[in-house]
């Protein structure tokens, strides 16, 4: 089955295609609740968004799986802030919060660690920091609309997006110097 007879197939309902799609793109759906909501409810917002994938599908435009896939996307970020907003639990903290000498992480650091290593350290980020970061560095959203999306001050986003990237890096530094003991 190509690209374009799967997702019509999808889009009639046909049983055997929606579970290619869900089997295609399952995993990194679940990664990309993950980042957001944390390993707790990772799964059960990616079956909400696989839902609500299922249930628009007549509406999607995109003939390809590339297409496809940022659609999904899409769906399952807007999900995952749902659950958030749900949750009540996001804390946005103001400027005055902020440390002075907190220093941004240093790329060359990023790369130097496991890729699940770094994306366990974005997980322990407070949820606020967390889906701010998650927005601006994966879903490359400017800050104008991230805070358009949670509701908060534009500052406040780029302060957040600021003060996630330093405690990043105090984890990485941590991280480093144990690996070289």
């Amino acid at each position: 089955m190509n690209d374009t007879e799967l997702i019509e197939g999808c889009k009639a309902g046909k049983r055997e295609a929606l579970e290619t799609i869900y089997r295609l793109f399952s995993r990194q759906m679940y990664g990309v609740c993950y980042r957001y909501v944390g390993e707790d409810s990772a799964l059960d917002v990616m079956h909400d968004g696989f839902v609500k994938v299922f249930s628009a599908i007549g509406q999607l435009h995109a003939t390809d799986l590339h297409g496809f896939r940022s659609w999904i996307t899409r769906i399952m970020v807007t999900t995952s802030l749902h659950h958030l907003r749900k949750q009540k639990s996001s804390s946005f903290l103001s400027v005055d919060d902020l440390e002075e000498n907190m220093q941004p992480v240093d790329e060359e650091d990023m790369i130097s660690i496991p890729i699940e290593t770094l994306m366990k350290f974005i997980a322990e980020l407070p949820t606020g920091y967390r889906t701010i970061l998650n927005l601006a560095v994966f879903e490359e959203m400017p800050h104008k609309e991230i805070a358009k999306t949670l509701g908060i001050n534009e500052h406040s986003s780029s302060s957040q997006l600021y003060r996630a990237k330093c405690i990043l890096a105090q984890k990485i530094k941590e991280y480093l110097t144990r690996q070289s003991l």
